[in-house]
């Protein structure tokens, strides 16, 4: 028998003595992916979960696609849902205080790219 999971969304202020209580933390060495995903027609957030016997116990939360893509590689259970549009504003402003990261560029090794002219 296979169980099919869906999250239905997230409450912004729930209560404390909910078993089901993640706090989003957002790290600067991801700042790119979360541009990515603001940058999206829908922003998502992801729930990641262990798949512990029947029911699945919640390892983490994140708005990074490839964080999310990690965990589904390691055979974690991923969910999404849309992002909240308190929590996009949030990480807006997170992006804005800290910087857009940029992708540093390699240096190409000596002679890379160039017809050898014989």
């Amino acid at each position: 028998m296979t169980t099919q999971w869906q999250l239905t969304g997230f409450e912004l202020k729930p209560e404390s003595h909910h078993n089901h209580v993640v706090t989003l933390q957002l790290f600067r060495d991801e700042r790119t992916d979360y541009r990515f995903n603001l940058s999206s027609q829908n922003p998502k957030l992801f729930v990641v979960l262990e798949n512990v016997e029947e029911t699945p116990k919640i390892t983490t939360i994140t708005a990074s696609q490839s964080v999310a893509g990690q965990y589904m590689d390691g055979d974690y259970l991923v969910l999404s849902c849309e992002m909240p549009l308190p929590i996009q504003a949030w990480m807006e402003a997170f992006i804005g205080r800290h910087g857009e990261l940029l992708e540093e560029r390699r240096k190409k090794r000596k002679g890379a790219g160039r017809a050898s002219g014989n």
